[in-house]
């Protein structure tokens, strides 16, 4: 028997929009180093989350990989780290 396990991909970000209907925008960003000069430069992304906890513009959310939700949707977010201050 094999057990298949299968760890659930979780990310870190700042909710940069929450314009849509449970759907949020989150900002990962991360450090990767240039292939040629070796300088740590900044690189970030945008991903769409279901948001059923009430995250907010400028909370810091841990979003986890799922199912696809929509055509862009497919994490949805677990937590929220911090809340903005307002």
């Amino acid at each position: 028997m094999s057990e298949n396990k299968t760890t659930i991909r979780t990310l870190e970000g700042r909710v940069v929009s929450n314009k849509m209907d449970k759907t949020v925008t989150v900002l990962v960003e991360r450090q990767v180093q240039h292939a040629l000069l070796g300088k740590i430069i900044r690189r970030s992304t945008k991903l769409h989350a279901q948001n059923d906890l009430g995250a907010n513009e400028g909370d810091v959310v841990r979003i986890a990989e799922c199912r696809p939700l929509s055509k862009t949707k497919h994490h949805r977010v677990v937590e929220i780290i911090t809340r903005a201050s307002v």
